[in-house]
């Protein structure tokens, strides 16, 4: 059984940083995608990173460009998302999820697209909170 659980959630002051992670099992994370997430109240689900295990490409939307870091350690089946420069607009619950098809072509199509859907990612995590007070 495929399980993500992130933790790292918080409450945080407007320029400063958090790192959640995201604890996989039930698979080999180094064949796989994983992308975060985040939804705040009243709007869609958006994706702000993604890593392709397999290879360690990376996709990012321009809105977190430059202040969050996807990372991987294969060895300990968890993705990390490093946030510094937070913002009020950042506050959301943050989710990980998987994608189960070749994260190569993931990162390849988003970068082309400027885009990721929620949609094509599988199992998802419980969500973390992040609050950024002003």
């Amino acid at each position: 059984e495929v399980q993500l659980v992130e933790s790292g959630g918080g409450l945080v002051q407007a320029g400063g940083s958090l790192r959640l992670s995201c604890a996989t099992s039930g698979i080999t994370l180094a064949y796989y995608a994983i992308g975060w997430f985040r939804q705040a109240p009243g709007k869609e689900r958006e994706v702000v990173s993604c890593i392709s295990s397999i290879d360690g490409s990376t996709w990012y939307p321009d809105s977190v460009k430059g202040r969050f870091t996807i990372s991987t350690d294969n060895a300990k089946n968890t993705v990390y998302l490093q946030m510094n420069k937070l913002k009020p607009e950042d506050t959301a619950v943050y989710y990980c999820a998987l994608y189960e098809g070749s994260g190569i072509t993931l990162i390849a199509t988003a970068e082309a697209l400027g885009f990721m859907s929620p949609k094509i990612f599988g199992s998802w995590g419980q969500g973390t909170q992040v609050t950024v007070s002003s």
